[in-house]
């Protein structure tokens, strides 16, 4: 049977329509916060745990990990049931694997974390999956990818909350000893100190877990448009292979992989590129981190409110234009944190994320305008591309654990990656431009 509800159109002035796009919207926040608690934490597992640089971002492998397992499994599910039981499960796997974090501290060991943020980030594969197409489905489709942006203007918000958070309740709150004092720890010295940290870490998790929880059981209550395929038919090779078909579709996995490597290579390596550049200065370890941090949290203000800005130029301007001069201006931004050696290099990051501010959204509208219900897989395969967080941040950290290369700090050369990933996205921008995909 049909589901005989109407699809309310945002902006049509009805609480039935407002309330869901604010409940959905407010997703967008509480995986931003996520991430963005998350990133900083690289820098700090690896001095928790006295690791190198690539061993610590195994947590950005299971982070983003969970993203690519689950995607497609949770568009199987949004097509056999709902957007909002899509929702619902999602939250609560963020949920549980937040919670999770206090049998991993238990245990003192490093890998209990690392399935805890898998569980989590299964959470967050099952909201993205649901939450971007739901938003795209609440209206009309011409205003689809403008009402994406608009609802992905929250998301920074929440990243905002979790930086802050990472830095005020985590970073300054860890022991004061820097990587080379722990080092001289003896096994029971180091284990106090450690055990004390994780401590620290897992409070704000599980303060989330509550938050999340909570949002479950109030979408639950909540009356929301079911928006389901009438048919919940699960065909998936014949909608994969309607998908790869399709070249404003398959070009935009491959953008949005290069994209969202690009954006958490900047966002957790500003850490490690800003304490170099602030030792260098005299700062002691600890404090070189929290001034990085505070960086972090400046380019994500940036990226903020570029998002609105944004938002805003979409109505005068094409959306693939507009991608690819960006693309193009982070591009050139990333050449200067190569090649200063200064605060300029900091600025220049700053600069990156305003220019990123625009990219996923618009790449997910422009990827998924006009596929109708397989937008649903559609949105597993954008989602799965998140993947990109997961396999090139290793690749840089492997460069930054030289620590010199051709007589430069490996660090600042590291950030060749995003260069060659934004440049992926400007082909995007231009092709989704010149071939009237928007």
């Amino acid at each position: 049977m049909k589901d005989s509800r109407k699809i309310p159109v945002v902006g049509d002035g009805t609480w039935a329509a407002i309330i869901p796009f604010a409940l959905i919207t407010s997703c967008f926040a509480l995986w931003g916060f996520a991430n963005d608690v998350t990133t900083p934490l690289v820098k700090s597992f690896s001095k928790i745990f006295r690791m190198s640089v690539t061993e610590g971002t195994l947590v950005q492998v299971a982070f983003y990990g969970g993203y690519f397992a689950m995607a497609f499994p949770a568009a199987m599910f949004v097509r056999r049931y709902s957007y909002k039981a899509g929702v619902m499960l999602g939250l609560g796997l963020y949920a549980l694997g937040a919670f999770l974090f206090f049998p991993a501290k238990m245990t003192g060991d490093y890998y209990p974390f690392l399935i805890a943020y898998f569980i989590l980030t299964c959470g967050l594969s099952f909201l993205e999956t649901s939450c971007n197409p739901y938003i795209l489905s609440m209206g009309a489709e011409e205003t689809a990818t403008r009402r994406l942006n608009l609802a992905q203007a929250f998301n920074p918000i929440g990243a905002l909350l979790g930086m802050y958070v990472a830095m005020e309740f985590i970073q300054r709150r860890l022991h004061p000893l820097d990587t080379a004092g722990r080092a001289l720890l003896s096994g029971n010295e180091f284990e106090a100190v450690r055990d004390a940290d994780l401590e620290t870490l897992i409070a704000p998790y599980l303060v989330v877990g509550l938050v999340t929880l909570s949002m479950l059981v109030l979408i639950r209550l909540m009356k929301m448009p079911r928006h389901r395929d009438t048919s919940g038919k699960i065909d998936f090779l014949p909608t994969l292979k309607r998908l790869v078909a399709v070249p404003r579709y398959r070009e935009g996995v491959v953008a949005q992989f290069f994209y969202v490597g690009a954006q958490i290579m900047c966002w957790t390596f500003i850490i490690q590129y800003g304490t170099r550049l602030f030792m260098s200065m005299g700062m002691a370890e600890q404090a070189a981190e929290v001034r990085s941090q505070q960086f972090n949290i400046a380019a994500m203000a940036v990226f903020c409110v570029s998002r609105f800005i944004c938002t805003f130029l979409l109505r005068f301007f094409n959306s693939g234009l507009l991608l690819r001069t960006l693309a193009v201006f982070a591009a050139l931004f990333t050449v200067g944190v190569m090649f200063l050696q200064n605060i300029w290099g900091m600025y220049c990051i700053v600069g990156v994320s305003a220019c990123m501010s625009l990219m996923f959204p618009t790449i997910y509208g422009i990827a998924l305008q006009g596929l109708g219900e397989d937008a649903k897989f559609g949105a597993a395969g954008l989602i799965m591309a998140i993947l990109g967080g997961s396999i090139l941040p290793p690749v840089q950290a492997a460069i930054i654990d030289l620590h010199t290369l051709w007589g430069m700090p490996a660090v600042n050369l590291s950030f060749v990656l995003p260069f060659i990933c934004f440049v992926v996205v400007v082909f995007y921008g231009h092709s989704a431009y010149r071939r009237g995909w928007t």
